[in-house]
């Protein structure tokens, strides 16, 4: 069984390349480019997978090594082994990670204020100007009344 740091360099190098994806995928967020945003989707998708790999794989080692088989078996082992350039590796990973995760929370947070916007320009296109009743954009494209009849019954 290899040792729990044997996939912390390949880690640091997924986790970088993530990185990368996620600054591309912010600008792209920005500049609203769907195209853009659709050719670095499924590699962003695999860089995840392949680091959820090597994290599995790390997580083996710790358990044969005789601890949890999480972040804090690896704090637990890291301890025990006085290795110091294991536990500096450890500690960039983890930066690269908590910096991953900051883009990404800030990633969601412009994907959250871009279908925002979409749902107020939808709205729009839904609601005639000056009009008090709310339209809908029929096959034919043009816009119907939605609201309630306003037939009257004469009698």
């Amino acid at each position: 069984m290899p040792s729990p740091t044997t996939t912390l360099p390949d880690e640091q190098h997924l986790i970088a390349s993530l990185i990368e994806l996620m600054k591309q995928e912010q600008q792209f967020l920005v500049k609203a480019d769907t195209d853009g945003l659709d050719q670095i989707t499924p590699q962003k998708a695999e860089l995840v997978q392949q680091a959820a790999r090597m994290a599995s794989v790390r997580h083996q080692a710790l358990g044969a090594a005789g601890v949890a088989a999480s972040e804090a078996g690896m704090e637990d082992w890291l301890a025990s082994s006085g290795d110091a350039a294991a536990r500096a590796a450890w500690v960039t990973l983890l930066d690269l990670v908590r910096e991953g995760k900051e883009l990404n929370r800030v990633n969601g947070m412009l994907v959250n204020k871009q279908m925002t916007n979409t749902q107020v320009v939808i709205n729009a296109m839904r609601t005639p100007t000056g009009g008090s009743d709310a339209g809908v954009y029929g096959p034919s494209g043009q816009t119907g009344a939605g609201g309630p009849s306003r037939r009257f019954v004469v009698g």
